[in-house]
């Protein structure tokens, strides 16, 4: 049931889960998708952690640290293995449109 909930991701599904390849609280995990993005996406406080929990609900990463108020998480195997099928997808999307796009490259302004 995990893997078709996750079948696709969202974009800040994706980016979260990147930013999980190395140990990281809330406020770090905000910034990196930014960084990440290059600005495109951001995430608030309410979706990165209602993700958060799901993500720890399906075992795709776990808490590794609580100070207070601050939580640490890290990607697991799972959540590795989800992310890493997202990015191949992604790749041959736009392998695909590449091949497809330019056979009709008179119809768009590129």
């Amino acid at each position: 049931m995990a893997r078709e909930q996750f079948q696709n991701l969202t974009e800040p599904m994706y980016y979260i889960l990147m930013s999980l390849l190395k140990e990281m609280c809330g406020v770090d995990i905000m910034e990196a998708v930014i960084e990440i993005s290059k600005g495109r996406v951001k995430v608030g406080p309410g979706t990165l952690y209602a993700l958060l929990s799901k993500f720890e609900k399906e075992d795709m990463i776990i808490e590794t640290e609580v100070k207070g108020r601050k939580r640490s998480y890290i990607i697991t195997d799972k959540g590795k293995e989800i992310l890493l099928e997202e990015y191949r997808r992604l790749i041959t999307m736009a392998n695909d449109g590449v091949l497809y796009m330019e056979r009709y490259k008179e119809n768009f302004k590129i």
